[in-house]
């Protein structure tokens, strides 16, 4: 079933594309959640009617997103975490933890778009992929370092 996207979905397409989707997803998610109109005639018209304030909101879309990833490429996050004898973590750091370390740091990033394929379990330092927009990729280095355990002084 041929649908036009209302807004970017990722693994999808961008805002204004037509795409072939099942019939289940189409009228079950994308349709219902106001993400996707059935590609009628109609709608058809009205679209390229609309494809030029699609294509400049593409632009700055990208623009902006340029802009963060030239933040992006300066800046490190450093986490502290438990490790064992060989480097190994106790836990792992995830996408959330990176997520919340650069929203101290004041770069707002969505925890959906740190690209990990699985969770970050050993020490020291690891480029991360952050997909900022479609075309914009940017990475920052996450240095793990071991946490420091708090002596207590007894007397």
């Amino acid at each position: 079933m041929e649908v036009i996207l209302r807004q970017d979905v990722d693994e999808l397409g961008l805002e204004g594309d037509v795409v072939d989707v099942a019939r289940g997803y189409a009228r079950n998610y994308l349709v219902p959640q106001g993400i996707a109109l059935e590609a009628t005639p109609q709608n058809r018209k009205a679209l390229e009617l609309q494809m030029k304030k699609i294509e400049i909101k593409r632009l700055k879309g990208k623009e902006n997103a340029e802009k963060v990833r030239e933040r992006l490429a300066g800046i490190v996050v450093e986490l502290s975490q438990k490790a064992g004898e060989e480097g190994k973590l106790y836990g792992s750091v995830t996408t959330m933890d990176i997520a919340s370390h650069l929203k101290e740091q004041g770069v707002e990033i969505d925890r959906r778009k740190i690209v990990l394929e699985k969770p970050i379990k050993t020490l020291g330092e690891h480029e991360v992929p952050i997909k900022i927009y479609p075309e914009v990729t940017g990475s920052i280095k996450v240095v793990v370092k071991p946490q420091e355990e708090k002596k207590d002084k007894a007397d």
